[in-house]
């Protein structure tokens, strides 16, 4: 048997977290302060959709190498801690880090001397350095460890990342080699660092992502008015290696619930810090705007104008998620379209694989069957890149639709299967196509 590891916080992170520690051989305690999802938890019931976890939490149960419980206590003896606590945006963008400072101090009165405090939450640049004044003592190193998780593909970024990143002061400490430790049957590299490094390396990678999403739909936008196609263009760059292919489709917008928040956070870092980031609030302005774009383009494809009146206006919605594989609304771009098309008065029905309704709205009717969202509508609007969405029989929704018109805000489909289909097609960056 390996460490016993500790896992505060029970959420996207913690339980993907203990659930491939568990995998990696470790024995891993899990804290939640939530009663219910413990209980459910400790039953091997997952509510998260993620490929791989459930089986991962049943294989750990089974093995008695997993555990779940409210009992902070339980944590005595714990070789290593980690913290995976939310740091959700307060108003100002500043990570509000009330969760992290509560449960801290708790943890200094429990944890027996010498056992790693590891921070795998995405927190502000500077906390591992404040973590040993939280804690009230100095005896428990901190290692800065922050997660690079996907949704939609955590697991297999856990168990198989491009890197994984401790950072320690100094670097390269005793306590960051034993981090590093943990993650020697992933076979990634390693890049030990100072824990300020480590931290900003977070919010950079999230950043940079976001200014290449946002590039890439003032680039569609550009195509528009010169007549290319965003796609041939970007497929282009992506092959020169220093671009590469990734984060170079358009869209509705990005979102989800890592971008927006480290984007704001890092904004509001710089800020502090006396330093302008124009490019990044330029990216921020871009991302605001691109929804807008697509209820233009919904107006334009419905009404012939883009300044066109939806009210009354049915319409289908494809997609609700931020993106395909998972059923995560937090930020979602598609959600934010369907919110803007409501009040533009339009009546939606919407479909999505992984997300049964909308909590605290009446203004999307989400049905489970993707066909009902073609009756009597005007347009079909695709919002998430569910890949199901290509093998839909589409002249069965061209015959249950009031108009044969699809607003593909993903360039997700293939438009000669649409034409071939009766329907008139709309991308982002791409040439209108009509009816065949």
């Amino acid at each position: 048997m390996g460490e016993h590891i500790g896992i505060v916080g029970a959420g996207y992170v913690g339980l993907t977290s203990a659930a491939c520690f568990s995998r990696l051989g470790h024995r891993v305690t899990c804290v939640d302060a939530d009663v219910s999802k413990v209980d459910e938890l400790g039953r091997g019931v997952v509510s998260i959709a993620e490929p791989g976890l459930a089986e991962l939490v049943g294989q750990g149960l089974a093995d008695r190498t997993l555990s779940f419980t409210t009992a902070q206590a339980e944590l005595y003896g714990a070789d290593l801690v980690f913290l995976c606590l939310p740091t959700p945006p307060a108003e100002d963008g500043r990570p509000d880090l009330g969760v992290l400072e509560q449960v801290v101090p708790q943890l200094g009165r429990l944890l027996r001397p010498g056992c790693v405090l590891v921070t795998k939450s995405t927190v502000p640049v500077g906390t591992a350095a404040r973590l040993p004044r939280l804690l009230g003592r100095d005896d428990l190193p901190v290692v800065a460890n922050p997660e690079f998780l996907r949704e939609g593909h955590a697991v297999e970024d856990f168990l198989h990342p491009d890197r994984v990143v401790v950072g320690t002061d100094p670097a390269d400490s005793p306590a960051a080699r034993r981090v590093a430790r943990l993650y020697e049957p992933t076979g990634a590299p390693v890049v030990a660092t100072d824990s300020a490094s480590a931290e900003l390396a977070k919010y950079a990678s999230n950043a940079f992502l976001a200014v290449k999403l946002s590039y890439v739909n003032v680039l569609a936008e550009l195509c528009e008015r010169f007549g290319a196609d965003v796609r041939e263009v970007s497929r282009t760059m992506g092959l020169d290696a220093r671009i590469g292919p990734e984060f170079l489709a358009p869209g509705p917008g990005w979102g989800g619930s890592c971008l927006p928040k480290d984007t704001s956070a890092l904004l509001h870092a710089a800020e502090s810090a006396g330093v302008d980031f124009g490019i990044l609030r330029d990216a921020v302005r871009v991302n605001a705007r691109q929804r807008a774009r697509v209820v233009r383009a919904v107006r334009q494809a419905v009404t012939g104008s883009p300044a066109g009146s939806l009210a009354g206006v049915r319409l289908g919605l494809l997609g609700l998620a931020f993106k395909a594989g998972t059923g995560d609304l937090r930020d979602s771009p598609a959600l934010a379209v369907a919110d803007d098309l409501a009040r533009a008065g339009a009546e939606l029905t919407a479909h999505d694989p992984a997300v049964a309704c909308v909590p605290g709205t009446s203004s999307v009717q989400v049905v489970d069957d993707p066909y009902l969202v073609a009756k009597d509508a005007a347009a079909i609007v695709v919002l998430t890149e569910w890949p199901e969405f290509r093998d839909l029989d589409w002249a069965r929704l061209a015959a249950s639709a009031d108009r044969a018109v699809v607003v593909d805000t993903r360039n997700l489909l293939d438009p000669d299967v649409l034409a071939e289909a009766g329907f008139a097609h709309l991308g982002v960056g791409t040439h209108p196509r009509r009816q065949s």
